[in-house]
C-alpha cells in the first residue's frame, strides 16, 4: 500500500523559511516524477514545483527562485526548500506521484506565512 506524508508546515514570518518534506512508503521516488502542488482557501491546486524521473526540475512561475526541490533517494523522500516566504504562499501543500492509471497523494501540510 502507498502513502506519501507530508511534514515540515508552519507558521512563519514574512521572509522567512521552511523546509518541507514528503517521505514515501510503497513505492520508490527513485524512478518517478514528484511534484509539490498547494492549495489556497478559494483557489484550485497548483503546481509548485517538480522534479522528473531524470532529475529535470520544475517550478511554477510564482516560485521565483525562491524554492529548491531534491529527491533524497536513501530515504525515500522529496524536499522543498521554500525561502522568502510570502503570505501569498499560505497554503496546504501536498506532494503527489503516480504509478500508470494511479495518483498519489498525501494528506498535506499546512504553511501559513504571517506577521
Amino acid at each position: 500500500q502507498v502513502h506519501l506524508v507530508e511534514s515540515g508546515g508552519d507558521l512563519v514570518q514574512p521572509g522567512g523559511a521552511l523546509r518541507l518534506s514528503c517521505a514515501a512508503s510503497g513505492i520508490s521516488f527513485s524512478n518517478r516524477d514528484v511534484g509539490w502542488y498547494r492549495q489556497a482557501p478559494g483557489k484550485q491546486r497548483e503546481l509548485v514545483a517538480q522534479i522528473t524521473k531524470a532529475n529535470d526540475v520544475f517550478y511554477g512561475a510564482f516560485v521565483k527562485g525562491r524554492f529548491t526541490i531534491s529527491r533524497h533517494n536513501a530515504n525515500n523522500t522529496v524536499d522543498l526548500q521554500m525561502n522568502s516566504l510570502e503570505p501569498d504562499d499560505t497554503a496546504d501543500y501536498y506532494c503527489n506521484t503516480n504509478r500508470p492509471g494511479l495518483a498519489y497523494w498525501g494528506q498535506g501540510t499546512h504553511v501559513t506565512v504571517s506577521s
